[in-house]
């Protein structure tokens, strides 16, 4: 069992060396290195204790790794979610449930006194249109029009910027969305995405047209031949790796917004950026009372996205009761190994009863025996998971971002996380160690020398 398990030692180390001399993206060093990790634990048990012990620690070992792992996961799905959302969005926007909002100017003034951790408060319109470029390129996009100037103070768009790149003066979004020279056209700021649908890149013309624009709803007739258009050059292109926003959104400025929707100096709402993300809700809460309510909604970013956090989290609870039966099942297999060990140690038991060994202490050594399998079984389970969410994040295990929106699997260990896995581990190896160690210290002297 031992060389076997020095086999697999040496695989692993090899699988190791591969990673390092491909900086993480062979997948066959990962698969070498994780497999084994896990093999050489399985066959270094088995040189250690019986069988029945072994397949008990082999479960609470799988049990604890596929824990900390999906934990891992899950949670990461969750971080890098708030930070696409928090990315492109601001924390707090307030909506009017009116068709006209003129009155913005003094709901931002209005926004910035309500409270200090207020960083920043810009007006937007955000709309949906339709968008072409050359015979057959058409995209449905939603637009959003900002203030070039106070924009980068609400959204961290300029981070995202890919075309002119993020780290470099051309990419401050208010040179890229600056009021045009006579002649030349609006510019407009597109994602990754939707410029790679539209074969557009910087410096290319696209037309907008507006859905529904030559309509006249108090008739229902149309008042022109086609709906309005507008043309826009591409100054800058972004990534934000979230592919909803990659692939539908476009940035111009307020102004130019305006012209295009026909509603004049008027806009959809105010958003602003606060200093902690996790006062939103309060800030929120107090820029209503601030503006009496109604006609006015104010939302904080959670609020916004509630569906998707929500999901998120029912999701992350469903796998660790999933994940958590397997450490059950584990226990379940380490009462029936302490019962075997209580059984075949019966005579012992007896013989040290005689000596003088209470029921207490007998029953003692089987807790000791079961928190020893559930220790072991942690530790290593641990040392797997960590190590897995580590090759994991390094190798770069990417995802199709149209079905899961991000296009790289996300790992984020949190120390909370795995020590609340341990916790629960061992309680849960103790819990069943109670019942074979009742059994043993209920044992009396004269029942197991009977036959001797």
């Amino acid at each position: 069992m031992l060389v076997i398990a020095g086999v697999f030692a040496v695989i692993a180390l090899a699988g190791l060396a591969d990673m390092l001399v491909t900086h993480g993206e062979s997948p066959f060093g990962v698969a070498m290195l994780i497999g084994g990790m896990f093999w050489t634990a399985v066959f270094l048990m088995l040189s250690v204790f019986s069988v029945f012990t072994s397949v008990s620690i082999l479960g609470v070992t799988l049990g604890v790794a596929a824990l900390t792992i999906v934990l891992a996961v899950t949670t990461g799905f969750q971080q890098q979610f708030r930070d696409k959302v928090l990315g492109v969005n601001a924390h707090v926007i307030v909506l009017k449930s009116q068709t006209t909002f003129a009155e913005y100017r003094d709901v931002m003034k209005k926004a910035q006194e309500v409270d200090p951790d207020v960083l920043a408060v810009q007006p937007f319109i955000f709309a949906e249109m339709l968008v072409t470029r050359g015979k057959g390129e058409l995209s449905g996009v939603a637009i959003k029009g900002v203030d070039p100037k106070l924009v980068s103070g609400v959204l961290d768009l300029q981070q995202h910027m890919e075309q002119p790149a993020h780290d470099t003066p051309e990419a401050s979004i208010e040179k890229l969305l600056k009021e045009p020279a006579e002649g030349e056209l609006p510019p407009i700021i597109m994602g990754k995405e939707l410029a790679h649908k539209l074969k557009a890149k910087l410096g290319d013309d696209v037309t907008v047209v507006v859905p529904l624009s030559n309509i006249d709803w108090d008739t229902y007739r149309a008042k022109s031949s086609a709906p309005r258009t507008r043309k826009f050059r591409v100054t800058g292109i972004f990534y934000s790796g979230f592919d909803e926003y990659d692939r539908r959104l476009m940035y111009t400025s307020l102004h130019d917004t305006q012209d295009l929707v026909g509603r004049g100096d008027q806009v959809m709402g105010v958003e602003m950026k606060v200093r902690d993300v996790d006062r939103a809700e309060a800030i929120a809460n107090k820029l209503e009372k601030s503006l009496g309510g109604p006609p006015y909604q104010v939302q904080d970013w959670y609020e916004l996205n509630h569906n998707l956090f929500t999901a998120l989290n029912l999701q992350k609870l469903a796998l660790v009761i999933i994940l958590t039966l397997i450490i059950l099942v584990a226990a379940v297999n380490m009462v029936s190994a302490l019962f075997m060990t209580v059984t075949e140690k019966t005579r012992e038991i007896a013989i040290l009863k005689s000596m003088g060994a209470t029921s207490m202490g007998v029953g003692g050594v089987f807790l000791v025996v079961g928190g020893a399998i559930g220790a072991v079984g942690t530790i290593v389970g641990v040392a797997i998971g960590l190590v897995t969410c580590h090759v994991v994040s390094t190798f770069g295990y990417h995802l199709d971002p149209k079905v899961y929106l991000i296009d790289k699997l996300p790992i984020d260990v949190r120390p909370t996380e795995v020590a609340i896995v341990v916790g629960v581990t061992m309680l849960i190896s103790l819990g069943a160690a109670i019942v074979p160690a009742f059994e043993a210290a209920a044992l009396r002297p004269v029942d197991g020398l009977r036959y001797d």
